[in-house]
């Protein structure tokens, strides 16, 4: 019988040679600048794959809505007309908050917040890897995407892109353990860090005081330090609060918002120059060319939300 593998000198100086090989690219990744550009332009190479590969999970989906049964659609439509008279008693309440915030800000002669510009995406693929939470998405550089964009869903902060190529963008979850957050507590204002645990369920609080006010229960919301972030989107809740007399630290947990595992669309945020303005110059052109109207119509999702 012959052998699946064959054995000799050969198979071992191959070994041999991808092993240096893997050495090499990941000292020049690590040491050469132009590296970026590479890894970008491959990114862009497999690009198509990468769509392909999400086609089955999109044709899944569209067949399960074109043979789901009446009964089931009829419950989802009732569903939603639930859901949405509740969003629409909370915007008309939130209309009136506004208008008492802009109130007050004129009162104590503050600087009006702007909104907050957006374009949407979709997701591509989510990585395996247990020990990295990372997704791709379905905007680039053509869009304006750029390196430290923040990237909502629709429930909380999902993370930040860190690579970007022409037409798809590399996100790094919150939840990720070599992520960190600047966030403050909504109900007494007090800022932390919050930092990735690797599980997509918890995050940790970093050197909270014991003698510090908070609790089970409390929003955690984007501080704004920094100037990644924007002020007052929503990141977390604390799950846990363990108080050590012995220690003058606390240990405390909170849950994510976002909802990575279930969402397939979602918000690219661009903040305003002047904060954008740390983390890529170039692209931030690009963004406000974008939203400008430039090279083409400025796409819908822009267009709504522009103030």
């Amino acid at each position: 019988m012959k052998p699946l593998f064959s054995h000799g000198p050969v198979p071992s100086y191959r070994m041999l040679l991808c092993a240096v090989a893997a050495f090499s690219l990941m000292f020049a990744e690590h040491r050469l600048p132009f590296m970026d550009d590479v890894r970008s332009q491959l990114t862009t190479v497999v690009a198509p794959v990468q769509w392909a590969v999400s086609l089955p999970s999109e044709g899944l989906s569209w067949a399960a809505l074109v043979f789901s049964d009446q009964r089931a659609l009829v419950d989802e439509n009732q569903r939603l007309r639930q859901q949405l008279l509740t969003l629409s008693h909370r915007v008309q309440r939130m209309a009136n908050l506004t208008a008492e915030n802009v109130r007050l800000r004129e009162l104590l002669d503050a600087a009006p917040r702007d909104e907050v510009p957006y374009i949407t995406a979709e997701l591509l693929s989510l990585d395996s890897d247990p020990f990295t939470q990372q997704m791709v998405i379905g905007r680039g550089r053509r869009d304006g995407v750029y390196v430290g964009q923040p990237v909502m869903d629709a429930s909380g902060l999902i993370g930040q892109v860190i690579a970007v190529s022409a037409y798809t963008s590399r996100v790094l979850m919150v939840s990720d353990a070599n992520n960190a957050v600047p966030v403050q507590v909504n109900r007494s204002g007090q800022r932390f860090i919050v930092q990735g645990s690797g599980n997509l369920d918890t995050l940790n609080v970093l050197n909270v005081p014991a003698t510090a006010d908070i609790q089970q229960g409390d929003l955690l919301t984007t501080s704004g330090l920094g100037g990644r972030f924007p002020e007052g989107y929503p990141v977390a809740e604390i799950t846990k609060v363990d108080r050590d007399g012995q220690h003058s630290f606390a240990s405390v947990e909170a849950r994510p918002l976002s909802q990575p595992e279930r969402s397939r669309h979602f918000l690219l945020l661009f903040p305003s120059p002047a904060a954008a303005a740390v983390t890529s110059d170039v692209n931030i052109e690009a963004a406000l060319h974008l939203m400008d109207g430039g090279a083409g119509k400025m796409p819908n999702e822009l267009e709504e939300a522009r103030p």
